[in-house]
């Protein structure tokens, strides 16, 4: 109780020891102003009013200074001040700006404000040179609120913590950092975090940081899951149209108010306002907002970006000094907003970097960057807390006591575990969060299944887990029962996984049983696919075999951007032959064989019994590949500008005769290339090569992932085929393929009026598929996507053309984009 007392006077009232300037910023109706650039002229010491336009400046002693206070669209105040007590209470009225047409000079020939955005793009390299190495101290706020939050959605309880109301109205996710970063031209980064906060969590970390939170209107395009075009990008004129609005004077400084207007509706852009300093050409600030269409992310409503830049005269160059991103999210009949905000301060742009003053690990903790007190970030934090944000604090910190408790977790697990009438059709879990265990058994009724093989048959999962705090480590044990009605046969299969840690993600696992494998160990035919397939028009795709195994497992990274894969096991493998011929609907098609290799004959299997020993090493490389260190794991970033390499070696030995056993090399190279405003690039390029493989059995050919159904759900990969039938080009030989897919991203769609109000995207893609033994095939392919209705736009279309041994086919195959 004590406890929360005093964190309720550190919150609500400032602390008397501190030297602090504080007060409101309003407007001339009284009305609050966020986000307020306040600092001491000519230094770099400042600060930015909250969301309800309170502020609070820390100063070095009692002394006499100018505070500046800037805000765009009002007339930036400078105010005198010398405090003799502190806290010092310094409340400000600011004045709309009175923006005129006054000084510009009208030349019928050309739009003034284009002009100034040619004078703008111009000036850009002279600008991003003078930023191209320094160092900042960076903070960093991020919210989330919901607003009528559902208790379910599709029968799915959604947890969304302790801070909502009667309404499930609040906050979920508060949190701030402190930090220090370094940057040099042009991808070099490092940021060094040396407090972090998260509401509700005295031992969690932010996940703030402020590479991803960094967007520059400067740069051509801002990527925000689509490439979004800047408003002063070098091709700006291809997709906005400029109107100067007005001119007003920052000191002796003219600033060019301009509204940004799209061409064209539905492009990948911005509405707005941006601020232009004359003579200088520099931004002075930017209001500008996109929407969730414009970025293919439904569920999000509007982006809304503010850049402040302040005047530096060391280097003559305006540089940003708070950055604030409003967003508003509807989905599932429930929405909310919020807010991530950004002040930057205390440039250094000549900072003393080595060589080795970058790595590849951007971003790193101090040591006890979580335990800083309320003291110390009421002193440190650049921007007041809102009430709001102020009583979250108060609430979770105190709730996450009881929460923690075993009285308390137990309760809210009772009204978990509670056993339901459908629970032995629907599943049941049962999970003991204060010891930090779960139990499970699948669903008997989601896992029914129809093949030729087993008939009707389903499957019960059980599974129990268990893991440390914050899941650096955690256990696994499961076992499954499979039963095929139509072959009578029950089949388990069991395993138990150990992972050791969140840094290197070392994992050991072991299992063995007994299943019904396909022939290609990649499955490129989902069991449920191929079920509706057979029932429905007799096309029984899934071809298997009977495995009874053992195997051992182990992966690691190794080193940053090096990650092993090893496995052995030892295997019985049996033939299966078709045990039903049911069928829903039928058709004018026939069943085939369980051969692949002879689907016509259903007396000769595709294999003899036989057992085998394989062994399989395999490496992937990421190069250059960057990473994120946390004091409890490590986490990599994804994007980067080369590709990543796959090796893997594969060695079958112990065969039940010599001729089984084999050696297969591979390799594989894949990489996503982002183009900017014409969209991204993917293309993945393998091949590989067998010695001793002449006899090998067929399970262990190197199988392509086929698909013959007209639905592609393999969602973000490109390495399947649209048309191969799943077996037909299989081979023992050395082989190669290649597939590449260009999403322009509405670059050309969006261009077209009428179409372009779709908000459709072109897809474009072609592979490849070549055998030492064989003629290659072949694909061609173009596509449409975010496809869908309403906030759903995950479907996407193509028409593909295959080409084989002289022969052309066609189809259209539906799949998922997201």
């Amino acid at each position: 109780m004590l406890k929360n007392i005093l964190l309720f006077f550190i919150f609500v009232f400032p602390i008397l020891a501190s030297a602090q300037i504080i007060g409101k910023i309003t407007n001339t109706q009284g009305e609050g102003l966020p986000f307020v650039n306040i600092y001491i002229k000519d230094s770099q010491r400042g600060t930015t009013s909250n969301a309800e336009g309170n502020y609070q400046l820390a100063v070095e002693k009692a002394d006499s200074y100018e505070i500046v206070f800037q805000f765009l669209g009002y007339s930036t105040k400078t105010v005198q001040v010398a405090p003799g007590k502190f806290p010092y209470e310094l409340n400000i009225t600011l004045t709309e700006e009175a923006t005129s047409l006054d000084e510009v000079v009208v030349d019928a020939r050309i739009n003034p404000a284009d002009r100034i955005i040619q004078a703008v793009i111009a000036n850009k390299s002279k600008v991003l040179e003078r930023q191209n190495a320094y160092t900042a101290d960076f903070y960093s706020r991020g919210l989330w609120k919901v607003q009528n939050a559902p208790k379910s959605i599709l029968g799915q309880e959604i947890d969304l913590g302790s801070g909502l109301d009667s309404t499930r109205s609040g906050i979920i996710y508060l949190s701030e950092t402190i930090s220090t970063i370094s940057y040099r031209a042009p991808d070099d980064f490092k940021e060094k975090i040396t407090a972090s906060k998260v509401s509700g969590d005295d031992q969690g970390f932010s996940f703030n940081s402020a590479q991803e939170a960094e967007y520059s209107f400067y740069e051509n395009t801002i990527d925000l899951n689509a490439a979004l075009v800047s408003p002063i990008a070098e091709y700006a004129f291809t997709y906005y149209k400029f109107k100067l609005v007005g001119t007003f004077y920052e000191n002796a400084k003219l600033i060019n108010k301009i509204e940004v207007l799209p061409k064209r509706e539905n492009d990948r852009v911005f509405t707005g306002f941006i601020y232009v300093v004359e003579d200088d050409w520099q931004l002075y600030g930017a209001e500008l907002t996109t929407t969730g269409n414009a970025i293919q992310v439904p569920f999000i409503e509007t982006l809304v970006f503010k850049h402040n830049f302040i005047y530096n005269k060391e280097e003559n160059v305006w540089v940003k000094r708070s950055q604030t991103i409003d967003f508003s999210f509807k989905m599932f009949g429930f929405g909310g907003d919020g807010r991530f905000t950004a002040v930057y301060e205390n440039y250094d742009f000549q900072p003393d970097f080595g060589k080795k003053s970058f790595t590849n690990e951007v971003l790193a903790f101090a040591e006890g960057a979580n335990k800083k007190d309320s003291l110390y970030w009421e002193n440190v934090r650049p921007v007041p807390l809102t009430s709001e944000e102020q009583n979250d604090y108060v609430v979770k910190d105190s709730l996450q006591i009881v929460e923690h408790s075993k009285a308390y977790m137990d309760s809210v697990d009772a009204g978990h575990n509670a056993f339901k009438l459908l629970d032995p059709l629907l599943g049941y879990t049962y999970e003991n969060s204060y010891d930090r265990w779960r139990f499970s058994v699948g669903s008997p009724l989601f896992n029914l299944r129809f093949n030729t093989l087993q008939g009707w048959n389903s499957a019960v999962d059980l599974n129990y887990s268990s893991w440390t705090e914050n899941y650096e480590s955690s256990f696994n044990a499961n076992l499954k029962a499979n039963y095929g009605l139509s072959d009578e046969r029950l089949r388990f299969m069991g395993g138990i996984s150990k992972r050791y840690d969140r840094i290197t993600r070392r994992t050991l696992w072991l299992q063995g049983g007994q299943e019904v494998k396909q022939f290609n160990a990649q499955e490129p035919i989902p069991s449920l696919v191929n079920s509706i397939a057979t029932l429905f028009w007799e096309r029984n795709y899934l071809k298997a075999y009977d495995r009874s195994f053992t195997e051992i497992g182990y992966s690691e990274e190794l080193f940053n951007g090096f990650q092993l894969y090893a496995s052995l096991d030892y295997a019985k493998r049996q033939p299966l032959f078709n045990t039903t011929d049911y069928v829903l609907i039928k058709n004018d098609f026939e069943y085939t064989s369980n051969n692949p290799l002879a689907p016509g004959d259903f007396k000769t299997p595709a294999l003899q019994t036989h057992e085998l020993a394989t062994f399989n090493l395999s490496a992937r490389i990421h190069f250059d590949q960057k990473y994120m260190s946390y004091p409890d794991g490590k986490f990599n970033v994804g994007d980067s500008k080369y590709p990543t390499l796959d090796l893997a070696v594969e060695q079958g030995f112990g065969g039940s005769t010599g001729k089984l056993n084999f050696t297969r090399l591979g390799t594989r190279i894949s990489q996503e290339i982002a183009l900017g405003n014409k969209g991204s690039l993917q293309y993945s390029l393998g091949g590989g090569t067998f010695m001793h493989g002449d006899a090998i059995s067929f399970v262990d050919y190197r199988h392509f992932n086929g698909n013959q159904t007209r639905l592609n759900l393999n969602v973000g990969s490109i390495t399947n085929f649209n048309l191969l039938p799943y077996y037909d080009l299989s081979t023992n030989k050395s082989y190669f393929e290649g597939h590449l897919e260009h999403d322009f991203k509405g670059y050309i769609l969006g261009k077209i009026p009428g179409i372009r109000a779709l908000n459709l995207n072109l897809l474009a893609g072609a592979k490849l598929l070549a055998r030492e033994v064989g003629k290659p095939y072949s694909e061609l392919s173009l596509g449409l996507g975010n496809l869908g209705f309403g906030k759903f736009r995950f479907l996407r279309v193509d028409y593909v053309r295959s080409y084989f041994n002289g022969g052309s086919d066609g189809a259209f195959v539906f799949g998922l984009k997201f």
